[in-house]
Order: structure tokens, then sequence, then C-alpha cells
């Protein structure tokens, strides 16, 4: 079916799938706590004072697990977090796309029955 624009719009989505392979599940999360060091500048409580502290939540098995993610490493997990999202997103448009062929099908092989 050439030229048919559901199918190519599919198929762009399909191929842009590939460009997820270092996908991340889960919440990219970051915070500014006190580190518990009695003389350290963040034990002020000030805002501008505490640590920012990079996080991963995953749920897994029914469980949430929550991983440190170092500072070089932070922008690089972000990003991976957001692919899967975009993954997520992706998959529902391609399944949407196919649900709208299977029901125009449905009512054309109904049509065919009727005649």
């Amino acid at each position: 079916m050439a030229g048919d624009p559901e199918l190519e719009s599919r198929g762009r989505l399909v191929r842009s799938l590939s460009a997820l392979r270092e996908m991340l599940p889960g919440s990219f999360v970051e915070r500014r706590r006190k580190c518990g060091k009695p003389n350290c500048r963040c034990a002020d409580g000030r805002p501008e004072h505490l640590h920012t502290q990079f996080l991963l939540s995953v749920l897994s098995q029914g469980k949430l697990h929550t991983f440190h993610i170092p500072l070089d490493l932070a922008q690089k997990t972000r990003s991976q977090v957001e692919l899967h999202k975009r993954f997520q997103e992706v998959a529902a448009a391609i399944c949407r796309i196919n649900l709208r062929r299977l029901l125009r099908l449905k009512q054309q092989e109904q049509g065919r029955k009727e005649e």
C-alpha cells in the first residue's frame, strides 16, 4: 500500500525506536539535602547550601528500588530515562495506528459480508 499515510507514519515511528536502545526505566530524581556533617555548609539548612543528590527510582517486581547516581553520570542517566518516556509515547502512537487500521479492516470485512 504505497502512499498510505498511516503506514508511512507507523514506519517512521518504528525506525525511530532504534535510537532508544540506551533507555532506562524509572524516574530520575534530583533532590537537595543535608549530608549530616555538623561543620558542613549544609548544616544551616539554607536551600542554597544543601547538597544535590541524584537518584534513579525503578519499580521492579512490585518493589521500588532507588539507586544513587554520581554527578558524572547524572546527565546521561536523565537522558536515558527521557528516552524511555519517548519509547512509551512512540509505542502508544503505533498501537493507536494499528487499532484504527484493524477497525477499518473489520468494517470493510463486514461490508463485504453484507453484499
